[in-house]
């Protein structure tokens, strides 16, 4: 059998790949981290993880039992927590995150149904920028993120899409595709696009930033950018283009950008996101506001 301990340590470090972050996360010595992986990996009989001087990866065998331990380790809490709440109802403190000033406005709306649904759960809500939406989800920052997806990961959860958007590329406000009243994805190729922080999932950054056209044609890199504020700011010195949702024509006009559509790309969605061994009634209570809000305006 294997204590709560070790797995709580073999599920973080095969999230963090580092022992000092996971030692953090934990809030025990980097030693005892790597005490319990070594015990783990003695009864094992293999390596779980490969380590270097300078990485930390999960070896085959680690990852087959981080796939397959993670889903039921998050369930296990999961119903846990559900017996607690059946017990306690929709009570307490909600913290939920937005990440822009149009996330913002929507979450006033779901928040004030969802009070009049709990009055007895206060929510606090807070603005993050993109690149701290998943850490603050998982060290327990926030229980919910209202943002623009995908955002997947391990241990992470996405609610119903509530709203969708078309996408548009923002241009400097003399760009030659300023004067378009479309273009198409393939015309990307033309174009760099700002980079996103590499501490943001996968997921969302090969969505805004693909590195090639859907034939395959390679789209350059533009500098790096950690908020949306400068990512706007280096399109506007005319040092990449970026892909953003309809809204940001009325929420970040500009008279030195543009906001070109992209006929036939797909939509930008937005829902909420929380961590799986963190559904509890009231994350789940808020995730039905937000569709109800939108289904039933």
């Amino acid at each position: 059998m294997l204590e709560r301990y070790e797995v709580e340590a073999f599920l973080t470090l095969a999230e963090e790949l580092h022992f000092g972050r996971t030692a953090e996360r934990l809030h025990v010595s980097t030693a005892r981290i790597s005490q319990t992986i070594a015990k783990l990996e003695r009864r094992v009989g293999v390596p779980l993880f490969n380590r270097t001087s300078r990485r930390v990866e999960l070896s085959p065998v680690g990852r087959r039992l981080y796939d397959e331990l993670a889903p039921a380790w998050a369930e296990i809490n999961a119903a846990f927590t559900r017996a607690v709440e059946a017990g306690q109802g929709v009570t307490g403190t909600l913290r939920v995150a937005f990440t822009d000033v149009a996330a913002g406005q929507l979450l006033v709306g779901i928040t004030q149904l969802f009070r009049t649904r709990q009055p007895d759960c206060e929510v606090q809500i807070r603005e993050a920028q993109i690149a701290n939406v998943v850490p603050w989800l998982r060290d327990g920052e926030v229980d919910l993120a209202l943002t623009d997806l995908p955002m997947r990961g391990p241990g992470l959860v996405t609610g119903q899409v509530v709203v969708r958007e078309a996408r548009m590329l923002a241009v400097p406000s003399a760009h030659p595709f300023a004067r378009r009243t479309s273009i198409t994805q393939e015309d990307l190729a033309r174009v760099k696009l700002v980079r996103l922080p590499g501490s943001l999932p996968a997921s969302y950054r090969d969505d805004r930033t693909p590195a090639r056209t859907p034939s395959g044609r390679p789209i350059e890199p533009g500098p790096a950018a950690e908020t949306f504020n400068e990512i706007l700011t280096l399109v506007s010195a005319g040092q990449g283009t970026f892909p953003v949702g309809a809204h940001a024509r009325r929420y970040h006009a500009r008279p030195d950008l543009a906001f070109v559509p992209i006929q036939d790309a797909p939509a930008v969605e937005w829902g909420l996101l929380w961590r799986a061994d963190n559904a509890t009634a009231r994350t789940r209570a808020f995730n039905q506001a937000a569709h109800d809000l939108l289904e039933h305006p």
